[in-house]
């Protein structure tokens, strides 16, 4: 009960960052250019300083296990994301099928799970939630390109091995076996601009909200589909199966993974609708709902764990 209300608190803290970003766009101190830099600084410097730092802990076997522990459960989560989204969410004429199967499988792990994951469980908790973000950054830029594009040659491996994130994730990793540790004044630098994340993603988010019409977004009733199946049943139904691995369980490898999972929908996919001529204002409008009510569900599917 007292995690899922410090997660409630936060969500709502994350929330005042997009609604700040939302009045910045709209009053004109924030264009839709200066949003895409706001974005790369998080993607390409920030988040990834942030996962670095998250190694800089004492070398131990306990945490060496908790990822690899959390490589299993986020496997066997898109295991159960994957099928049960294809089984929901039916092909049909005139139906933007892909987009919503994208929106439910593919959660906002890095921009909003890596923050939230730093408040709640500290550095442990995002040392394990970089796992997740591994496979997931594996299976977006190939399951997930190919789900969008339908063409096979779009799935670029170069891309997965040379994303900011993995390379962070394997230089602290290096570091973590090895028992490196970089000079104090580097980790303050590093941890403070690691700190930026949470704020500036949501503000990235509020710009991105801005620029779409809620009203018609909550008019669609399909949107509700989507948000129920990636916010409650799906997350929910994998923190039961995770409870059922017969191993003696990480608590918070299990909670960063569930936290990871019942995030709202990915701002890659509207990225990939962008690139590949496909419905971008619909998963824009998938991504405002989705990151709206996460406010009420993950706290709820915390407190349901």
């Amino acid at each position: 009960m007292e995690l899922s209300l410090i997660l409630l608190k936060q969500v709502i803290v994350m929330l005042v960052y997009l609604g700040l970003g939302a009045i910045g766009y709209k009053c004109g101190l924030i264009s839709v250019e200066g949003n895409k830099s706001i974005s790369n600084w998080v993607l390409y410097i920030a988040n990834p300083l942030l996962i670095f730092i998250s190694f800089q802990q004492d070398f131990s076997v306990k945490l060496l296990k908790g990822l690899g522990m959390t490589i299993i459960f986020t496997i066997v989560g898109y295991l159960i994301f994957i099928p049960l989204a294809m089984l929901f969410i039916g092909k049909k004429e005139n139906r933007e099928t892909e987009i919503e199967r994208f929106s439910t499988i593919y959660s906002n792990c890095g921009f909003m799970g890596i923050p939230l994951a730093k408040v709640l469980l500290g550095n442990e908790g995002v040392f394990y939630i970089t796992a997740f973000n591994m496979v997931f950054n594996i299976l977006v830029w190939s399951h997930g390109v190919y789900m969008i594009s339908k063409d096979k040659k779009q799935m670029n491996i170069k891309k997965v091995a040379t994303n900011p994130t993995i390379l962070a994730t394997v230089l602290g990793l290096i570091f973590f076996v090895l028992k490196i540790r970089i000079p104090e004044v580097a980790y303050s630098a590093f941890n403070n601009v690691g700190g930026t994340v949470g704020p500036l993603a949501m503000v990235v988010a509020g710009v991105t909200i801005a620029r779409t019409n809620l009203l018609k977004a909550v008019a669609k009733p399909r949107i509700y589909l989507v948000t129920l199946l990636k916010l409650i049943v799906l997350p929910v139904l994998c923190a039961f199966v995770f409870k059922l691995i017969p191993f003696d369980v990480n608590e918070t490898a299990l909670l960063a993974t569930v936290l990871a999972f019942s995030c709202p929908t990915a701002t890659v996919c509207t990225m990939f609708s962008i690139r590949y001529d496909k419905n971008d204002t619909y998963s824009a409008e998938i991504f405002a709902v989705t990151t709206l009510l996460s406010v009420i569900t993950m706290p709820l599917v915390i407190l349901i764990m």
